[in-house]
């Protein structure tokens, strides 16, 4: 019973009036002639449809069924293959690869949106071609041109699928202490031998060949992180012309039976004396895995917001419907009212919203800077822009997933006892949003990256830039609603306090930034959501925006920062409590 219908006039309004970025296209050469308002436009249309009618009405359906395996093998559902023949043959894949190799070449903030409603569509089906678009990122920005001539082009058509092999049983955030080997073979390839675990589509029948990005040590490497290599290894060897050969010795020893996205194959890959080739240099594999990064963690919080955002659609459309008790203010003449009568549910909804379209704003805006640090022409700005988008990436994955995650609760809450039965679709996904605060880094991670590496070891400089500039939109803009902007402006310099205490209690506490991260994540998250929510109130001052958005905007702007924006306060007190209350009890006392 779960609809879906991607919010494409949202999209619209945020890409060309919110952030302008066909100004950014047009200066710039690379995309100037690839991109302009209407080709981005049809792009989403399309992407839409796909979306809402290939792949969305058989979410739930490939749910129940979820992965098999046996003898080695994984079976995928049905309409898991017809739905991925349908991404493959419209090159969503490749949407943003190299076009050298057959990719599209599309900025991010256009892929960002895609990758949205794919997610909404259904999260376990988008991880295939979304694990696929970020190995090719990494093999394009590190591999050498043979690796790239015989890999990415049947990787952007859909052809081979791709994975990313770094967990092992004994490490999972430390991948310092990764086992797996490789060997030097005389004909410049490597054996690699070694097991990983939680490799999501590591395994299935979806395409003819798998090309595996793995993590491993040669004999005389350095310890720990510094030691670490990437290497690219085929499910399927292939020859010089890229034909498919003899089977590599990869197998899938088993998969994981999880809580949610039943239909992705969480897999088990054995490696023994596969044949694999060094992608970038020697003992530098962490470095060109991190180059996807700053992608792969703003798309798993795009995975949490496509589920947040079908869980609202669903909620609305189920308030509208299900009569329930009698509003204090009658909204028909029949025996009862439809639940969105009631303040509870209305308010469930509205946080839901305002979470949501502010969350897809920050991607947004996250996706300009990666957009900017990769094609302007200009090294200063792109030097700053990628600084931005370092620093707001925890963010982006942890924040915006665990708010995510209420959005799927509350919805799930909204439809009562039909949100914990499973026809209607919501159950699945509170399970499938779940694991968005786990992989890619779990948000105590981020958060500890975020208010660690990202402010800490900056003194702050690189948020305080952000914070400038939002102080400067604030002032620049008090014409457009004083009051709104004024709180904004207070919210910036609250975070700006905040920051100095935390940073100054780090100098004689060394668990004084642990203490503080995830609360301090969550503070950032709320500031730079109010950022967004007046950034959208001012461009809605265009009187080419209908009356619609305008009001919508306007309203739900005012609702977030009367009613959500508040909860700073609150964390502001939980993070100057300080990190001696949570050592006041021994570790048995925990």
């Amino acid at each position: 019973m779960s609809q879906y219908n991607a919010p494409l006039n949202d999209m619209n309004f945020l890409l060309f009036n919110t952030f302008k970025v066909q100004d950014f296209w047009q200066d710039t050469p690379e995309l100037a002639e690839s991109i302009d308002v209407e080709t981005a436009s049809a792009i989403l249309a399309e992407s839409a449809k796909v979306t809402e009618e290939a792949i969305a009405p058989f979410s739930r359906a490939a749910d129940e069924v979820g992965v098999l395996f046996s003898e080695g093998n994984v079976t995928t559902p049905d309409s898991y293959k017809n739905a991925y023949n349908v991404v493959a043959e419209g090159g969503w894949i490749g949407l943003a690869g190299n076009p050298d190799f057959g990719g599209m070449g599309m900025p991010k903030t256009i892929t960002a949106m895609h990758e949205e409603m794919m997610c909404s569509a259904d999260l376990a089906f988008a991880l295939y071609p979304g694990l696929t678009a970020g190995a090719c990122l990494a093999i394009n920005a590190h591999a050498s041109e043979e690796l790239k001539e015989l890999y990415l082009p049947n990787m952007y058509s859909g052809q081979w699928t791709g994975s990313m092999c770094l967990t092992e049983a004994h490490a999972g955030t430390d991948l310092g202490l990764i086992k797996t080997k490789a060997i030097p073979q005389e004909d410049g390839s490597y054996d690699i031998t070694g097991s990983k675990i939680f490799i999501s589509g590591g395994e299935h029948d979806l395409t003819e060949n798998i090309v595996h990005l793995v993590l491993a040590k040669l004999p005389d490497a350095p310890a720990g992180s510094r030691g670490i290599s990437l290497f690219l290894v085929p499910k399927i060897n292939i020859d010089s012309q890229g034909a498919l050969t003899t089977p590599n010795a990869v197998s899938c020893g088993s998969i994981e039976h999880k809580m949610g996205i039943h239909t992705s194959a969480t897999c088990v890959i054995n490696f023994d004396g596969a044949k694999g080739y060094l992608v970038g240099e020697v003992n530098k594999g962490l470095a060109a895995m991190f180059t996807m990064m700053n992608y792969e963690r703003l798309l798993v919080g795009l995975q949490g917001l496509g589920a947040a955002e079908r869980s609202y659609q669903n909620a609305k459309l189920y308030a509208m419907d299900r009569g329930q008790g009698k509003g204090a203010e009658r909204m028909t003449d029949k025996e009862c009212d439809p639940i969105i009568v009631h303040p509870d549910v209305r308010r469930m909804l509205l946080n839901m919203r305002a979470m949501n379209e502010a969350a897809r704003a920050f991607g947004t805006y996250v996706s300009v800077q990666l957009d900017i640090s990769k094609f302007s022409q200009d090294k200063e700005t792109a030097k700053l822009a990628n600084a931005k988008a370092q620093l707001l990436t925890p963010i982006a994955k942890a924040f915006v997933t665990d708010t995510s995650l209420d959005g799927c609760v509350a919805g799930q809450q909204v439809l009562g006892g039909h949100g914990y039965v499973r026809e209607w679709g919501q159950e699945q996904l509170v399970r499938d949003c779940r694991i968005t605060q786990i992989y890619e880094g779990t948000n105590g991670v981020q958060a500890l990256d975020l208010m660690g590496r990202k402010v800490a070891m900056d003194g702050g400089q690189t948020l305080n830039l952000l914070i400038d500039e939002i102080l400067e939109f604030s002032l620049e803009n008090q014409s457009v609603n004083g009051s709104m902007m004024k709180q904004l402006n207070d919210s910036a310099l609250l975070l700006r306090e905040v920051t100095a205490t935390v940073l100054e209690e780090a100098k004689g506490d060394k668990n004084a930034i642990g203490a503080a991260s995830v609360d301090f994540l969550h503070l950032c998250g709320y500031v730079f959501y109010a950022y967004m929510w007046a950034k959208m109130v001012v461009a809605v001052e265009d009187e080419s925006i209908d009356e619609v958005t305008t009001t919508s905007k306007q309203k739900t702007a005012t609702y977030f920062f009367a009613r959500v924006l508040p909860r700073i306060h609150s964390l502001k007190l939980q993070i100057e409590s300080g990190a001696e209350l949570l050592f006041d009890f021994t570790a048995d006392e925990v």
